[in-house]
């Protein structure tokens, strides 16, 4: 429901296979198989047999996903939340670099498998892109903080996901997350936040372009 309450997937989108979801979540396909059903028993994920799921014709944006709803991010400017990210965004994946476990960078690993078997599916791509994060995120060590900036990540989805359907977006993308993970690897935070930056940055230019040109879909 998040992922669609956030416009990561949209009315009409094919959901991604079972065996699928459950490697990029970290959870078993009977967890994934109840979802999906009891999704569909509200009406918001449509089944068929003999294809894929698919998300039905709803509005999820008016849900609260951590903190805030996405409806309440996307009410901010595009310098506003950037400026928000770089203040306490790179504060908490700094202190990630010093906390992060053995595990959680296994998890990454296996996350960047993902994101390179995606190919140049800009939908599958995000749905890794975000577990990524929320995993560097809550690394930090304080859920609120991770919580929040969660919040601060799924601004202006809608215009993410068409910036990384844009040549060379993903493979840019992807090479960003290897120098996050090789400064995570060793600890080191200011490799780590230097990394974010540039992400961030990147992340601002792409979405203020596609904002001044209203290109969402």
């Amino acid at each position: 429901m998040v992922l669609i309450a956030t416009n990561m997937l949209r009315p009409g989108d094919e959901l991604p296979g079972e065996r699928e979801l459950a490697n990029v979540l970290h959870v078993s396909r009977e967890t994934v198989r109840g979802a999906i059903q009891t999704l569909a028993a509200q009406g918001i994920i449509e089944v068929s047999h003999g294809s894929r799921s698919r998300v039905g014709k709803v509005d999820l944006s008016h849900i609260t996903v951590m903190i805030a709803s996405p409806s309440a991010i996307d009410s901010y400017d595009l310098e506003s939340v950037h400026a928000a990210r770089l203040h306490i965004e790179l504060k908490i994946v700094g202190d990630a670099a010093e906390r992060i476990d053995d595990a959680t960078l296994a998890k990454l690993q296996a996350l960047m498998e993902a994101q390179r078997l995606s190919g140049d599916d800009a939908m599958r791509f995000l749905i890794c892109d975000r577990e990524f994060h929320i995993a560097i995120y809550r690394a930090c060590g304080n859920p609120l903080l991770a919580d929040f900036v969660t919040d601060l990540y799924t601004y202006m989805m809608n215009y993410r996901r068409n910036a990384m359907s844009q040549p060379g977006a993903i493979d840019a993308s992807y090479s960003d997350h290897v120098s996050i993970i090789e400064a995570l690897a060793q600890h080191d935070r200011d490799g780590v936040v230097a990394a974010f930056q540039h992400h961030l940055t990147r992340i601002y230019e792409t979405t203020k372009v596609l904002l001044a040109s209203g290109n969402s879909v």
